[in-house]
């Protein structure tokens, strides 16, 4: 599993870039919002990228700008980056499921997916269907899981995108939601970004915590 150090390490990384790379309002329009969805597509296909937390960075940067429109730019642009990195991963690994060898995507994803947590997810797929998918989104660690579970199932790619859509929109407002609280605590906007990025790792942390702290506390069983 990868240390916790290191996705700490590429989100300050892109927060960083993201501040230096929007400081005025035109600069944001230009070179700030393609800089977002890149790197929120980016996190989509390859999930090292710590998403939420550019997100949150990106929002603090918004909140901090005169332009009321910052806001539902930075919203807009998360949500549809993510929609589009989910179906596009979903279109890799499908070919890869119906493919007699594989794909590269799809070993990527069964090796980001632990057994236990695939078989959870398999479990609620069955349950739920698609309301799943919102539910993965918000949840650390959980996208990979239930996608999987989606392309083991052979689900339609026209389902998918019914789950996806909503639970693109429900992941970038929550994340909004983290950069505009950091925002409206600190004055400068680097501040913001320093606890948007604390708390989003800090949420990212509590699927770890909780499969190391969960065996001793159900005595072994």
């Amino acid at each position: 599993m990868t240390a916790p150090t290191a996705p700490a390490g590429l989100a300050l990384a892109s927060a960083g870039e993201l501040l230096r790379s929007v400081p005025p309002e035109s600069t944001q329009q230009a070179v700030g919002y393609p800089s977002l969805f890149l790197l929120v597509m980016l996190g989509a296909l390859v999930p090292v990228v710590p998403t939420g937390a550019v997100v949150s960075s990106a929002a603090v940067v918004a909140f901090h700008h005169a332009s009321p429109f910052s806001w539902l730019m930075v919203f807009a642009v998360a949500s549809c980056a993510a929609f589009l990195g989910d179906v596009l991963l979903y279109c890799l690994g499908s070919r890869g499921s119906r493919s007699r060898n594989g794909s590269r995507w799809l070993s990527r994803l069964r090796a980001r997916a632990a057994p236990e947590r695939l078989e959870l997810a398999q479990h609620k797929l069955r349950e739920h269907g698609v309301l799943v998918l919102v539910l993965s989104r918000l949840v650390p660690a959980g996208r990979i899981p239930v996608m999987l579970a989606c392309l083991l199932a052979a689900m339609p790619l026209r389902r998918f995108v019914r789950g996806a859509a909503p639970a693109c929109l429900a992941w970038a407002a929550t994340y909004q939601l983290i950069g505009l609280l950091s925002g409206s605590l600190f004055s400068e906007p680097w501040e913001g970004v320093a606890m948007a990025v604390a708390l989003t790792m800090a949420i990212a942390a509590v699927p770890a915590l909780w499969r190391r702290v969960r065996p001793a506390g159900d005595g072994g069983s």
